[in-house]
This record gives structure tokens, sequence and C-alpha cells, in this order.
């Protein structure tokens, strides 16, 4: 059972994720090579009182931004006619709203570990349209995964200054989120990266 089966195909911490390509030993060893450390989890877990009452303004920003550039959108285009299938943005938008407060949780543990290869093979034509059952563009090109690292954080910022913190717990939030944003386009990077390379 999900545990939150009010968005389909939300997996986290469930039978249904297979188990991670690395060892928490290896992802111990990631975490330090990006400097992310427990007072970054502390930042995070501080950020996540900023977003939560903003998930939907944040995926407004974030969804016009991709909305706005067709070689983004063209990812949720229908096969069949070329338009883009709203159903399935939908749907992508409940998880991505959710990704927001994993992020911001705090809880980078084996469940944690396991979702972010799951997340990984579902932009790949390993696993993409598999969770929605769509038939929409097959794959997404990897040189969009690091790409969007920057305008997801960068847009973020604003959000984390909304409520009258010093710009040094701002600064300190806006850094644990690049660099869990990091961390994680690291780990979806797996299905893209040749067998043995990872």
């Amino acid at each position: 059972m999900s545990l939150n089966p009010t968005i389909p195909g939300y997996t986290y911490g469930t039978s249904a994720v297979p188990g991670a390509a690395i060892s928490m030993e290896e992802f111990e060893l990631l975490k330090k090579t990006v400097l992310f450390g427990e007072e970054d989890v502390k930042a995070l877990q501080q950020s996540k009182t900023m977003v939560k009452d903003q998930v939907e303004a944040i995926l407004d920003v974030w969804y016009g931004f991709v909305g706005s550039n067709p070689h983004l959108v063209s990812t949720f285009l229908r096969v069949a006619d070329g338009q883009p299938d709203m159903e399935y943005l939908g749907a992508v938008r409940k998880r991505f709203g959710r990704w927001i407060l994993d992020t911001a949780g705090g809880s980078y543990d084996q469940a944690w570990l396991d979702y972010q290869f799951e997340i990984g093979r579902r932009h790949h034509r390993v696993g993409k349209n598999m969770t929605d059952k769509v038939a929409a563009a097959p794959h997404i090109p990897f040189r969009y995964l690091p790409a969007l690292l920057y305008p997801v954080t960068a847009t973020l910022r604003p959000f984390l200054a909304k409520q009258g913190h010093s710009e040094a717990e701002v600064s300190a939030m806006h850094q644990a989120w690049i660099k869990s944003v990091l961390l994680q386009v690291i780990l979806w990077s797996y299905p893209y990266v040749k067998e043995g390379d990872f």
C-alpha cells in the first residue's frame, strides 16, 4: 500500500519499488562528495514548513516553465495525435508535489534511496509511461535531467524567503535544496549510464 494512496502511482516505501542499485554505504560516499550533511537535512526539514503550504504555487512556476518550452512539454505529448496528455500531466503533477515534500522531509534512508532509482526508471525508456499507462513520448533525453536542476532550484528560493527568515537561514535552506536535487539527478541517471559505469 502506498504511503499516500490518493496519489496514483506514488509507490514510495512500498514493496512495488525495486531496491537501489547502490548500497547505503555508497550513497553515504555520494553525499559526502556533494558536501551534503546533517546540517543540510536540518535545513531541508526547516524548509518543509515553508514549502508545504506553497506546493501548488511552486508547481505553477515549474509547470509554467515546462509548458512555455515545447522541447520540454514534448515528453507529455500523446503519440497518437501529438497533443499534450492532460491527464498524464495532472498525474505527474500530483507526484511532483509529493516529491517537494519528500525532498524537504529529510528522510534520506533506504526507502528514499530505492525510490530515486524508481524515479529514474520512470524518465527512461525502460519505465516511462508505464506508471500512468499512457502512450506518450517514450523517453526523456538525459540532457534535460541535469539541465532542469538550475530552474527548479533557482525558482524555489523566493518561496523559501517568504516567511521572514534571515538571509543566512534562507541561504542554508536553498543550498540544501541544490545539493539534494543534485543527488537525486545523479541517482536518476542510473538507467542512462552504460552498465558498469555508474
